[in-house]
């Protein structure tokens, strides 16, 4: 009865999911019918609001153009008729003359026509018009125009690009994405690539954890994402091309891989006085920590997680008794990681507080006992810092110590080797090489961090980088200064 109502339970689930999948395509499809009645219109109604604009425009350029010309000529004409008066009264005034039977008088009288002829308005007027009725510098040929309105075309739907899986690139915590189209589209306009983080191989599902991420305006068919977190073990890509009116389907989705080391920091390990939050560490005097219980069925409390095993589909990890309150106690301000090494290569960073009265960060095996500092047994390897009196930075291995002569970094790379028995230390921000000890690591270790009077922070899911590997490969089989402390 039992495996019935939880089969029936099951069908009643994946029904209710498909039913919620329909209803989202109707709301699609419902949404596509709308935006094809608008967009035409809307598409109609902005030429039209350009073209009604540019009507505005030159008439009212006619216009000014008209008024100036009309005032030239009013005052042309004005002058024109002026002098047309003044030269009828002489004529007249010479024709009485000429009709008048007196002699007295005459000669002058001729003498005085004469000089008022030679100085009449008329004779000092142009006769060539200053504007005419043709304005052809502004007459518009529409030729073009017409043609291009009549060749009018709907934009095709730009075709589906293909990512190029071979040519895209993770690397330093960045990814660089490329992709072609199936034929050259010059009404390619930019193209939309949306990601987003999974934990599983190949096409998307339809639940997952993680939303898309989506990146817009990209000109050319390659992008490169940087100052990733690869906090899942994939990220899935997909693409589209837009022109100005359409946007295309989406690529085919392309998973690619981001390993990285992550883990957390085990806060039922941290000592009495150290407050845990997430990744970030607080020294508390009043020793008031406390004890977390784990919610997630999948993680325990010991670290028994290995990159190693990370790899796997469904990674397992062996169950243990619950560490103690006093997992460390007495000086040992130290709180492990949830995560074991036990293979390859991996990578982390460390922000702490250069006013902390001390502070290191390193490794250690679990079997590292609970008064003992870091760095002063041999199941523990570190870089420590110490603000006591004066400030020293040291690397420090089974109660041996070496000064380190370099600056104090904000930040510090761990670089660890476990396969090649190498534990170095890096400036974060540089990449200088500050330390490094050669061992062999005989059990699995795990990240290791102390502090008193100060505070740090830890930045995981972080790939080893590249020029951490390329001087790693330099310095493979050289022999290290470092020895007497391995």
């Amino acid at each position: 009865m039992g495996d019935q109502k939880e089969s029936l339970r099951k069908i009643t689930h994946t029904l209710a999911m498909k039913n919620e999948e329909i209803s989202n395509f109707i709301c699609t499809l419902k949404q596509n019918l709308d935006n094809l009645e608008e967009d035409l219109e809307s598409e109609f109604t902005s030429l039209h609001a350009v073209l009604d604009d540019m009507k505005e425009n030159m008439v009212t350029r006619i216009k000014q153009e008209r008024a100036s010309r009309t005032y030239e000529l009013q005052s042309q004409l004005s002058a024109c008729s002026k002098a047309l008066e003044s030269s009828e009264e002489l004529l007249e005034l010479a024709n009485h003359t000429l009709c008048s039977s007196e002699t007295d008088g005459f000669t002058q009288a001729a003498k005085d026509i004469k000089d008022s002829v030679t100085m009449a308005p008329a004779f000092r007027l142009s006769l060539k018009a200053k504007a005419s009725d043709n304005m052809s510098h502004l007459m518009v040929d529409f030729s073009q125009e017409r043609e291009m309105l009549q060749g009018l075309k709907f934009l095709p739907v730009p075709a589906t690009p293909e990512i190029q899986v071979s040519e895209c690139q993770v690397c330093d915590n960045t990814v660089t994405v490329l992709w072609t189209l199936p034929e050259p589209d010059g009404k390619i306009d930019h193209y939309i690539l949306e990601h987003r983080r999974t934990n599983h191989e190949g096409p998307p599902r339809i639940r997952e954890d993680y939303p898309w991420m989506v990146v817009e305006g990209i000109r050319e068919m390659e992008h490169t994402l940087t100052g990733l977190r690869f906090e899942t073990r994939y990220m899935t890509f997909r693409v589209r091309a837009c022109n100005k009116a359409v946007a295309g389907e989406f690529s085919e989705p392309v998973t690619l891989e981001t390993h990285a080391f992550t883990f957390k920091l085990d806060s039922s390990s941290a000592h009495q006085n150290l407050k845990v939050e997430d990744l970030s560490v607080e020294w508390d005097s009043s020793g008031g920590k406390v004890q977390e219980i784990r919610k997630e069925k999948n993680r325990t409390n010991s670290p028994m997680h290995s990159p190693a095993r990370s790899a796997l589909m469904s990674p397992k990890r062996a169950p243990t008794t619950r560490p103690g309150r006093d997992r460390f106690t007495a000086e040992s301000y130290t709180v492990l990681a949830d995560t074991m090494i036990d293979a390859g290569q991996q990578y982390w960073e460390v922000r702490f507080d250069k006013e902390s009265k001390a502070f290191a960060v390193g490794i250690a095996l679990r079997s590292l006992g609970r008064f003992d500092q870091l760095g002063k047994s041999s199941a523990s390897w570190c870089i420590h810092l110490n603000n006591w009196l004066q400030q020293s930075l040291t690397a420090k291995h089974n109660n041996k110590a070496r000064t380190l002569d370099c600056p104090i970094p904000n930040t510090i790379g761990v670089y660890i080797n476990y396969d090649e028995g190498v534990l170095s230390f890096y400036n974060a921000k540089t990449k200088q090489l500050m330390h490094t000890f050669k061992t062999k690591f005989q059990q699995p270790v795990i990240p290791a961090f102390m502090v008193w009077n100060g505070s740090f922070s830890v930045v995981t899911g972080l790939q080893v980088p590249s020029v951490v590997q390329s001087g790693q490969r330099k310095n493979s089989g050289t022999s290290s200064s470092n020895a007497s402390l391995t």
